[in-house]
């Protein structure tokens, strides 16, 4: 049956007239950022942003080594491409929505029959090319091709997402593992103090001038120190696997050759603009990404309740010429067929407005997530310049404390072993300069853990046009709501 032409003119009026509604966009008001970073106010006015290999810049040959392994054996980071390679595909496919789409067709089908009337049979055979289009009017399909392309560029700032955080483990544990074993280097040394004091306090005890609570108390610091050898050499054990789990081998037989943490040089990093930070974090353009798609999505929900056009057309050879129910040309022949279908959704329970509602809803989900990552990003920003600041402030009284409590140590056990002076003095003596050293030591690993994180979130050296050019994010409004 005919379409009715009156009807199809109000379809496609009704359709314009709810297009125009959809299309009505209200940007997200943008993001209040301060002109410059809190923690950096004071300094140079120009910003010295990471690079992307900012881990070279702590001069170590054996790191660089292990973020290079760490980059082509990770599992995250290969989960990562994987996942890159999907959404890809997931792209075409969407993109393919928007072209025609041709078939090449063949059947055959044979017919026999008998009665007393006599018998009969035919061979009815086709061979046709047919293609179909469905005209994207209302953007549904271009909407779901464009939400596919931005969700593959979501996934390639994920990958450097993950792999940014990798770098950085690779980064920290490294040089936990080194201070661990500069700490254990201090263990076995303040072990081989208390030792020796042992021997000293075992000699006065047997001169009758150390008491048997003096002698307890030593053996009992020989012991203390002796487990935190085992304690550190454990710790240390476990960073060890920890860091071949991200190198992506096996922790058997996994050698580190080290050096000490003074031997590190410090890259000078600085923060820029806040509004720089915007597009030198991967994070931050994966929730604008996704923003972006969600809205996409919306547009295609919102298309998807207005008439849907298809046309297709077929031609090939096929006998009969016209099979038909009324009108039948016999014999082998070309055949050619054209055909239209306008649907128009009338009542579906509301089905389709449930469906728009949520991927609404999930669009002012993606406009929170998009907002709550910028001032994390800012927080992260700030937190690490405050550390890297205290942190500088702290090195001069780090080092001084070190020093004075070496020689408080050397003056109490010169006085001690010359009978001057009392137990408990030279053993507090010899706690406080264990203590400061191995302060010291987790010092220096702070600040090294500082400019990682420091380094990290500032982007790494990450730039979004190293994976992706997005248009700033709108954010649709049903204005019936």
């Amino acid at each position: 049956m005919a379409a009715n032409p009156a009807l199809i003119r109000v379809s496609l009026a009704l359709g314009l007239a709810l297009a125009g509604c959809a299309a009505q966009k209200l940007a997200p008001q943008p993001q209040e950022l301060a002109a410059e970073f809190e923690g950096s106010r004071g300094a140079a006015a120009s910003s010295h942003w990471p690079s992307r290999d900012w881990y070279r810049e702590f001069d170590s040959d054996e790191l660089n080594s292990f973020v290079d392994l760490a980059e082509q054996n990770n599992w995250d980071v290969a989960a990562a491409r994987a996942r890159v390679a999907q959404a890809d595909a997931r792209a075409r496919q969407a993109g393919a929505a928007i072209l025609p789409s041709v078939d090449a067709t063949g059947n055959a089908n044979y017919l026999a029959g008998h009665s007393s009337q006599g018998g009969g049979h035919e061979l009815d055979w086709s061979a046709m090319l047919s293609a179909s289009y469905e005209l994207d009017f209302w953007g549904k399909n271009r909407a779901a091709a464009l939400s596919a392309r931005l969700l593959a560029g979501a996934s390639r700032a994920d990958r450097d997402t993950v792999a940014l955080t990798t770098l950085a483990g690779v980064s920290n544990g490294y040089f936990h593992i080194l201070a661990l074993r500069e700490r254990l280097a201090l263990a076995h040394a303040n072990r081989e103090t208390a030792d020796q004091l042992l021997q000293v306090v075992q000699a006065r005890f047997n001169a009758g001038l150390a008491t048997p609570v003096e002698l307890a108390t030593q053996k009992s610091t020989h012991d203390t120190a002796q487990i935190a050898i085992g304690d550190l050499e454990q710790t240390e054990f476990e960073a060890r696997t920890a860091l071949a789990q991200l190198l992506g081998r096996t922790p058997e037989n996994f050698e580190i050759k080290g050096m000490p943490l003074g031997e590190l040089r410090e890259p000078a990093i600085e923060a820029g603009l806040p509004s720089e930070l915007l597009r030198r974090r991967p994070d931050l353009v994966l929730a604008e990404a996704n923003l972006q798609a969600g809205h996409a999505d919306l547009a295609a929900a919102r298309a998807a309740m207005f008439p849907n056009i298809s046309l297709t057309a077929g031609a090939g050879v096929q006998n009969p010429a016209l099979p038909a129910t009324v009108l039948t040309i016999p014999g082998v022949g070309p055949s050619f067929a054209l055909g239209g279908n306008l649907v128009q959704p009338i009542f579906d329970h509301g089905r389709l407005k449930a469906q728009r509602d949520e991927v609404q809803a999930k669009e002012e989900e993606l406009l929170a997530a998009y907002r709550s990552s910028i001032v994390s990003a800012l927080i992260d920003v700030e937190n690490a310049l405050a550390e890297v600041h205290h942190l500088n402030v702290a090195r001069e009284f780090q080092m001084d404390n070190v020093a004075q409590s070496d020689r408080a140590f050397e003056g109490a056990r010169l006085r001690y072993q010359a009978g001057s002076g009392d137990y408990l003095t030279l053993l507090e003596a010899q706690r406080t300069l264990y203590l400061a050293r191995d302060q010291l030591v987790q010092y220096k690993l702070a600040r090294l853990t500082a400019l990682v994180s420091l380094s990290k979130a500032l982007g790494g050296g990450w730039t979004q046009a190293s994976t992706t050019n997005l248009e700033p994010p709108q954010v649709t409004r049903n204005p019936s709501r």
